[in-house]
């Protein structure tokens, strides 16, 4: 009777004493893709691949403004024209005086062909002793005269054209029109104000801002350390807080050849990634905030373990028979989710990820917390 009294005290102690097992998140190693990635330090930017900001050669005020902000234009459209009726009037002008000019040489040359003609029968008559030599030479004279007139004509004409082509040139520039396909971004500007070039020096708003839209990509910022590991062509993800939890397809299409210092302790170079597939993008704007994150080397049906269950020393805790071991392992490509596994670990160890909780350590008692059910 003493003994089971005994034994019973003994187990009750025990119980008593020892600490309630910690209530602890775990994952099963298992076989998976990782990624060795770099990322941008600041958001970068979603840009055009041609953008313009496009105001007229010559200042005037504007007569026609065919374009509003958010129209689609094609290339060679006409957005704006100056003021410019002096500058067609001037081509009205040149182009009669061509006119006049060719008839002037119609005239001038065929009353030259006469006067050779009759150059010609007038040497016939010397030969045969009709005409005197005197005579001839005053013929011959005159033809050469009315040939050099017939020369003068058609230089006039060449003249004229010129004058043409000058007047031409200077109503195109009152007229402004679409470099390439795209959308109007802005209009800066109502029809009868002034448009007026920028001075040297002194930059002022465009008259139209157009973007290509037809081919986007990124700019981001990547930490100066980072950059001597990224190459073009590498493959990258865009991610944009516009389209949360959705990512599209990229690829490195160039990596500045020159660092920004535009924060002193955190100095970036900038790289262009563009959009692999650019359907995909057509439904973003210009301007968005994105992210670039560039695949360096992947490795897929590899052990891994997430990121934020490896300790210091690269260390793990494995629950295990109901109480934390602690076990090294060797690590591989490593990114901020995962981290290759390349010795230590087996398909199955429970690895805990809850290291953030009081009392986790090498050779406390656990088990798995039971997950809420939604």
């Amino acid at each position: 009777m003493l003994a089971v009294l005994l034994t019973a005290a003994y187990f009750g102690w025990r119980a008593y004493s020892q600490p309630e097992p910690l209530e602890v998140n775990v994952v099963e190693v298992a076989y998976g893709r990782v990624e060795s990635t770099v990322a941008n330090t600041r958001a970068g930017t979603v840009k055009p691949c041609r953008r313009a900001k496009l105001a007229p050669q010559g200042g005037g005020q504007i007569a026609h403004l065919r374009v509003k902000e958010g129209d689609r234009v094609a290339a060679g459209q006409i957005l704006l024209e100056l003021w410019n009726v002096d500058l067609a009037a001037q081509i009205r002008l040149a182009e009669e005086q061509r006119g006049y000019a060719k008839a002037r040489r119609s005239e001038a040359c065929t009353a030259a062909q006469a006067s050779r003609r009759e150059a010609q029968r007038q040497q016939q008559l010397v030969a045969q002793g009709f005409v005197s030599a005197a005579m001839l030479d005053k013929v011959v004279s005159e033809a050469d005269v009315r040939e050099a007139a017939c020369r003068a004509a058609s230089a006039d004409i060449a003249a004229a054209e010129a004058r043409i082509d000058t007047a031409r040139a200077a109503l195109s520039r009152s007229v402004l029109r679409a470099p390439f396909a795209g959308i109007v971004a802005e209009v800066t500007g109502e029809q009868g104000e002034y448009s007026t070039p920028s001075p040297p020096g002194i930059p002022t708003p465009p008259a139209i801002d157009l973007i290509d839209d037809s081919c986007l990509y990124v700019t981001a910022p990547i930490d100066e350390v980072d950059a001597p590991r990224i190459q073009v062509g590498l493959p990258a993800r865009i991610a944009l807080d516009a389209f949360p939890g959705q990512t599209f397809a990229g690829r490195v299409r160039r990596i500045a050849p020159y660092v920004l210092e535009v924060e002193k302790q955190a100095r970036t170079v900038e790289v262009e990634v563009v959009f692999t597939d650019p359907d995909a993008a057509k439904t973003l704007l210009v301007g968005y905030s994105a992210d670039a994150e560039i695949i360096l080397e992947s490795r897929d049906r590899v052990l891994r373990v997430p990121a934020q269950a490896l300790l210091d020393g690269n260390q793990v805790l494995l629950l295990h028979h109901g109480r934390l071991e602690q076990r090294r392992v060797e690590p591989g490509l490593a990114n901020w989710e995962y981290s290759e596994v390349r010795s230590g670990l087996r398909a199955g160890d429970q690895v805990v990820t809850s290291l953030e909780l009081e009392g986790v350590a090498a050779g406390a008692t656990a088990v798995v917390k039971p997950s809420v059910q939604p």
